[in-house]
């Protein structure tokens, strides 16, 4: 009877510790926004357990569309999650979160003469996040034929898996100048170990990022209440403190 009972609880507790977990997948760019907020949301939600995996939009959409176990995907644009909507494995609407700007980093070259910077001969190597997956580099590509600099540097760029891989390339110096989002240069790794030039929004508009709940959150809830939570006042001086804006064009 013992032995019953102590299963019985056994099982109450671990249905209660599922019932409290949370899968986010998460774009490369809001890993250290994402990380203050979820330390945050975890000491007032002690037990909680919220799992956070950090890659390229384009490819966390992939893996959400080969059934990968997420219960919340949060985007660097509102094309990846739309998708996701559009193929009938969202739940609710798409939710726009907050918006971000692209930067030029260098650790060497002064940038602060704005985008013509990328056409100094001592430049050989420019990182930028691949435009099929990652939506800074996708903005940052649309700037350059805009401004018609890319056909003058295109043979000069290395292409970056997601964001935080275009920002290693240029943080190790393998490039002088890189295209990285705003969050990344304000990150205590980049912070004050390089300059960076925010570019105008008149030539690079803010990106756009957007959320989608994935079917079968519904089991237990938490990705919901987190999703709620960190569009909330409560973030509002994190996402700030990352270059982000949450009441852009409000």
């Amino acid at each position: 009877m013992k032995k019953t009972i102590l299963l019985i609880l056994l099982l109450l507790e671990c249905i209660c510790i599922y019932a409290q977990r949370a899968t986010v997948a998460a774009a490369a760019n809001l890993r250290y926004v994402l990380e203050e907020i979820k330390t945050q949301y975890v000491s007032e939600n002690p037990k909680v357990n919220l799992q956070i995996s950090y890659g390229s939009s384009g490819m966390l959409t992939q893996q959400i569309m080969n059934g990968a176990p997420f219960d919340l995907f949060l985007s660097a644009d509102t094309v990846f999650p739309n998708k996701i909507k559009e193929k009938g494995q969202a739940s609710g609407e798409v939710e726009t979160y907050c918006y971000g700007k692209v930067v030029m980093w260098s650790a060497s070259i002064d940038v602060s003469k704005g985008i013509k910077s990328v056409l100094s001969p001592e430049i050989k190597k420019i990182s930028v996040a691949s435009p099929a997956n990652a939506p800074y580099g996708e903005n940052t590509v649309a700037m350059l034929k805009k401004q018609n600099i890319y056909d003058k540097i295109s043979k000069k760029i290395v292409w970056g898996e997601n964001i935080n891989q275009t920002a290693q390339f240029v943080f190790s110096e393998n490039a002088e100048i890189g295209f990285i989002a705003l969050s990344l240069a304000l990150a205590p790794e980049m912070k004050n170990k390089g300059k960076y030039y925010v570019l105008p929004e008149d030539i690079c508009p803010p990106v756009k990022q957007a959320a989608v709940l994935i079917n079968g959150w519904e089991k237990n809830g938490e990705a919901a209440k987190f999703l709620e939570y960190l569009t909330s006042v409560q973030c509002e001086a994190i996402w700030e403190k990352y270059g982000y804006n949450v009441n852009y064009g409000k």
